[in-house]
């Protein structure tokens, strides 16, 4: 249940950036003259911080909106690492929480008080805080969105080229939104690829978000495209590097032979007693 309450929580996020996004279009450009404390101090001084890491590639603003994007991403890194730990403990729990919705199946408030108890103390013995997975995302979000806007409603940040774009057009090519999709794929099959199973709101997720992405993508400027292919390829490579699908499936198989191994010796041991008598 807290994991499916989790991944509705993600999968807000994109109607929200969407509905963010019509609101950006409507306001007026960030500037230096912008006022308000959002837009003067924090979008502004995003602005500000991608036109100085600009300059250091020759005023290549695609540059500029690459480097301060995995800057960002490097802060809020510890964030992610609590985020990542406590969503796979949670994880590891999955089949002990199914015995317990088992052994509490009623539909009634009743039942529904028993699991919600039963599944609190699992949690304190186990030491996981469910709720330890989301709050590193709200807490980032201001973040991000504060990148998003710096770049969506920034002039100057969309008149410069990157490669073949100009990055306050669209992609001729569409290749910055195919490369957004993809990224945005094997963020969530890698995801996916390390929990104990799969469900079909997980499998919806996989494959749903890159296509959402990518219709996306193909009306956005391409300095804000670039923006999330940039951020994507980072949280594929934060997974390889902190949570390894390949790496987690291997001890989990592991642990599910040492376990078939030690029933086979009790098993094995049962017989020689009984065969004795």
């Amino acid at each position: 249940m807290k994991n499916r309450k989790r991944m509705l929580a993600l999968a807000g996020v994109l109607p929200l950036l969407v509905l963010l996004s019509g609101c950006a279009s409507k306001q007026a450009p960030i500037t230096a003259h912008s006022t308000g404390f959002w837009d003067h101090y924090i979008v502004w001084n995003v602005v500000r911080a991608i036109q100085g890491l600009s300059h250091v590639f020759g005023d290549r603003y695609g540059w500029g909106i690459i480097i301060f994007t995995i800057i960002v991403r490097i802060v809020i890194l510890p964030l992610m690492i609590v985020q990542i730990r406590s969503t796979r403990k949670t994880m590891e729990l999955q089949p002990k929480l199914k015995e317990l919705q088992m052994m509490y199946p009623g539909k009634d408030v009743e039942s529904h008080q028993a699991l919600a108890a039963a599944q609190q103390r699992l949690y304190s013995e186990a030491g996981v805080n469910p709720m330890a997975g989301c709050l590193p995302l709200v807490v980032q979000m201001p973040v991000l969105f504060a990148l998003y806007q710096a770049i969506y409603r920034s002039d100057v940040l969309k008149s410069g080229t990157f490669l073949w774009t100009q990055l306050g057009h669209r992609d001729p090519y569409f290749i910055l939104p195919i490369l957004a999709a993809l990224f945005t794929y094997l963020t969530s099959k890698l995801s996916m690829m390390s929990q104990p199973e799969s469900n079909t709101m997980t499998t919806t997720m996989t494959y749903g978000m890159p296509i959402m992405i990518f219709v996306m993508a193909l009306n956005f400027s391409s300095a804000l495209v670039l923006y999330w292919v940039v951020s994507n390829a980072f949280s594929a490579l934060q997974i390889l590097l902190f949570n390894n699908p390949y790496k987690i499936r291997a001890e989990r198989e592991a642990k599910e032979r040492a376990k078939k191994e030690h029933a086979k010796k009790i098993a094995k041991a049962k017989r020689k007693a009984y065969k004795k008598r």
